[in-house]
């Protein structure tokens, strides 16, 4: 009776420590990786909309409407892929050329165009996700410097791992705070035609 005593307590502290080890704060937790924290764009006050996008909607009122929809993209594995797709798509379908002049009159905007310039791309990576049934509170174009000081515009896609940037000049959708850009304002996710400074 005393050895079958010491064998169960063998097992059981044999087993006791496994466990304790494995689920413990020096076991398992130790191989876990921390969750990566996601980072959102946080807009500041009202800002002026660009002219370009003004007349933008003015010749196209039905891209400016407000719409309903998820202001957030869950994004499995289907819309990861309708992401990359899209981005890449209209990377390589639109022939980059830059508007005439810097005049604000020579910067026109349009969207699904043989060629154009960033915002063009932008409108058109938007255009094309909510045709896939995208919510349009989700995808917001924002006004940005590049390291040279160029004036740029790229599509933010609000996803819950945070706001990805979809930009003209790589097929590889960065976190925003990666993407190499100052940013200077965006649109509202509720209200196209209404935009903030950043």
């Amino acid at each position: 009776m005393l050895k079958n005593g010491l064998i169960a307590v063998a097992i059981f502290s044999l087993l006791g420590a496994n466990c304790a080890f494995a689920a413990g704060p020096a076991g398992m937790a130790r191989g876990l990786q921390k969750a990566p924290a996601y980072s959102y764009i946080s807009e500041k006050r009202r800002a002026m909309a660009p002219f370009a996008h003004i007349m933008f909607c003015a010749k196209n009122p039905n891209e400016c409407e407000a719409r309903n929809g998820a202001s957030t993209i869950i994004l499995t594995a289907l819309a990861d892929k309708q992401l990359h797709s899209v981005n890449n798509i209209v990377n390589r379908s639109i022939i980059p050329v830059n508007d005439a002049s810097d005049s604000p009159a020579d910067d026109i905007w349009q969207v699904n165009v043989s060629s154009g310039d960033c915002e063009d791309f932008a409108l058109t990576k938007r255009d094309h996700l909510i045709a896939m049934g995208w919510s349009p509170k989700a995808l917001r174009i924002a006004i940005t410097k590049t390291a040279e000081g160029e004036g740029h515009a790229v599509l933010v896609v609000r996803t819950d791992r945070g706001d990805l940037v979809l930009d003209n000049r790589t097929n590889t959708i960065k976190p925003w705070r990666n993407a190499g850009l100052r940013w200077l304002k965006i649109q509202s996710g509720d209200n196209p035609r209404e935009w903030f400074e950043l």
